[in-house]
């Protein structure tokens, strides 16, 4: 199993040194990937803008976005984005899409929200695959490029957490790009089986399967404080009450033994990548994650 590194975008009182040096070091570590999600009515950076930088910053990382909001973006615009991303890379970006959880990111950008449906993202998906194929999408001497270093254009994955939209997206995706809530690996693996069934039917290839978790790690009290402040932060949109109420089990908070054997845990069920999201900037608790994470690859 592969475990990936999050960037913190959702944090406060960023700075492009900051980020490039988290960046650095996750590209030096153990991680299989780096990912970053994507919101428009918050103070996160720009998802693209972001991942052109993640490009020069690093060398060896797969790069996934956990996730683009497809229907945010021009469909044209976005296939040029990512295809030039894929350059700057050298064919290292995974684009993982979905139709994201709030209705303020739509009204941001002027979309309205009844857009935020799966055939809308399957639309998008749609006219990216015709850019990277190289038609031509309106009059033009020559197609929308620059083309795609890996055939066909980035893999694409699914963000969802419902078997529902599993399903409609078998026919596009390549796999999932999920997130645990409260680390149950037994109804983790049931949407994994959703998933595997969809694509068969599908006659697709076996999907990736990808989720991901919050996590803070230290003593255990002060490190569930951190998730506890991370979510208040991040879900602003949901009334703190509600917010309160999950905190207690939401994500991951404690030792390094103890997030090695959630790891573990979460690759007896096939899971073929974990992206730890972080609850904090410190480079100091990364550093300390990097080292369980290699532990686990070792197979410690």
């Amino acid at each position: 199993m592969r475990v990936g590194m999050t960037m913190p975008v959702m944090e406060p009182d960023l700075n492009a040194s900051l980020l490039r040096d988290w960046a650095r070091t996750v590209d030096d570590g153990p991680y299989s990937s780096l990912a970053w999600g994507e919101r428009i009515a918050f103070t996160n950076p720009d998802s693209l803008t972001l991942l052109g930088a993640l490009s020069a910053w690093t060398e060896r990382v797969r790069l996934v976005t956990t996730v683009i909001i497809a229907q945010l973006h021009d469909p044209v615009m976005l296939a040029k984005a990512l295809a030039t991303a894929d350059v700057l890379s050298q064919g290292r970006l995974t684009v993982g899409l979905g139709v994201g959880g709030r209705a303020e990111d739509y009204r941001a950008v002027g979309v309205d929200p009844v857009k935020q449906t799966m055939a809308e993202m399957a639309a998008v998906v749609t006219t990216m695959r015709r850019v990277w194929a190289g038609e031509k999408t309106a009059e033009s001497v020559v197609p929308v490029g620059p083309p795609p270093i890996q055939p066909g254009g980035p893999p694409l994955l699914v963000g969802t957490t419902g078997p529902k939209t599993l399903r409609h997206a078998a026919s596009w995706a390549e796999g999932l790009a999920g997130i645990t809530m409260d680390l149950d690996v037994v109804k983790q693996n049931e949407l994994f089986d959703v998933a595997r069934d969809a694509w068969r039917q599908a006659g697709r290839p076996e999907p990736y399967l990808a989720t991901s978790f919050w996590f803070a790690l230290g003593d255990r009290d002060q490190a569930r404080d951190q998730v506890r402040r991370h979510l208040l932060r991040y879900m602003n949109w949901v009334p703190p009450r509600y917010v309160e109420s999950i905190a207690p089990t939401t994500g991951w908070a404690g030792t390094e033994d103890e997030l090695a054997e959630v790891l573990r845990g979460f690759a007896t069920v096939g899971t073929d990548e974990v992206h730890l999201i972080p609850t904090s900037s410190d480079l100091g608790q990364l550093r300390a994650v990097s080292d369980v994470v290699a532990e686990v690859n070792r197979g410690g």
